[in-house]
């Protein structure tokens, strides 16, 4: 249990913007409440949703609600350290992992007891930190939205990324038909020894004719779409008739402008903009899917791509690097 008065470093912002906002800062180590978990953090995991926050992108979500200043940072591993009123399932010394509760950057969080999962053994914080939020999104995107089966086929985006690598895999693994799309030849490659059939280029919205070609004129039945406005449409022409586009992410840019009317045009498709906090609602549903990428993990049939590692006086070069270049692995904050 931690003193009174002890404090601990925290990367905050107090105003929207640039990776210029971030400041580091002395806080006070909370106390966990009702609930919750006071957690000593080895490992944050970097994500798009970091630079999402930073930049406003969740200002008035109701979804994933931010209070100004917010200590930035949905995912980390670590030790429990405290357990507040009303938890029994942890007790200190636990390994553990989290995601989609800010404060991971920093040396300690307090974590929503269900929003947690114990480490297996052979589970490192650096592997838990790598693959918890994007192994989630995956299996829930898959499993549960896609509603995939052996011998469907589906095309996803951006598939050199953190949560396209590891659907590619589980997809591939579930014996379903995998096209995918990567921005340069050396992430097509990427893709492609994965395990997806074909990795196009995105060739200003012509992978939907590669699509299309690929499965003999009929399209895919599912688009996994995390880039939003510069292929949303042409993801669209990519689909069978009656198919499905799921747009769970706006890397390039919000839709504002959609008519329905054109889903019924491009063949009666389905469109939904899913997010993770619904699909994992109870802390039963959180820690299934977890424990089905960990054991993948240590199967050997999921592969974790890790990248660069980042410390609290480098975090603004890594906000950089996520928004203008991407990463085929998995950057890390080490505390």
């Amino acid at each position: 249990m931690k003193g009174d008065g002890e404090t601990m470093r925290a990367i905050q912002i107090d105003t929207y913007g640039g990776p210029d906002v971030l400041i580091r800062r002395e806080l006070d180590i909370p106390k966990p409440g009702a609930g919750q978990l006071l957690v000593k953090l080895a490992v944050a995991g970097i994500n798009f949703m970091d630079v999402h926050t930073r930049i406003g992108k969740y200002h008035g979500s109701t979804t994933y609600p931010v209070t100004l200043p917010v200590t930035l940072g949905v995912e980390g591993a670590g030790e429990v350290i405290e357990t507040g009123p009303g938890v029994d399932d942890f007790r200190p010394g636990d390994r553990v992992a989290y995601c989609l509760v800010w404060g991971s950057y920093a040396d300690y969080a307090v974590v929503t007891a269900a929003r947690a999962v114990k480490l297996p053994d052979g589970i490192s914080h650096e592997m838990a930190a790598s693959s918890l939020f994007h192994g989630l999104t995956a299996h829930y995107l898959l499993h549960e939205v896609g509603q995939l089966a052996k011998g469907d086929s589906c095309l996803i985006h951006a598939a050199s990324g953190g949560i396209g690598q590891i659907m590619v895999q589980l997809a591939v693994a579930m014996g379903i038909r995998v096209l995918a799309t990567a921005s340069t030849p050396e992430k097509r490659a990427i893709v492609e020894a994965l395990g997806a059939e074909k990795c196009f280029a995105y060739d200003a919205g012509g992978f939907a004719e590669h699509a299309r070609a690929a499965t003999g004129g009929k399209g895919v039945d599912v688009v996994f779409d995390a880039l939003g406005k510069e292929t949303l449409r042409d993801s669209f022409r990519a689909a069978r008739k009656r198919g499905l586009i799921v747009n769970f992410g706006s890397v390039t840019g919000s839709v504002t402008d959609l008519n329905p009317i054109e889903l019924g045009e491009a063949g009666s498709l389905f469109l939904t903009r899913p997010r993770l906090a619904d699909h994992v609602a109870s802390a039963e549903e959180f820690r299934m899917r977890a424990n089905d990428i960990f054991a993948a993990i240590l199967a050997g049939q999921l592969q974790i791509r890790q990248g660069e590692r980042y410390t609290m006086d480098s975090v603004e070069e890594a906000h950089e690097s996520l928004e203008t270049r991407g990463v085929t692995g998995k950057p890390l904050l080490i505390l």
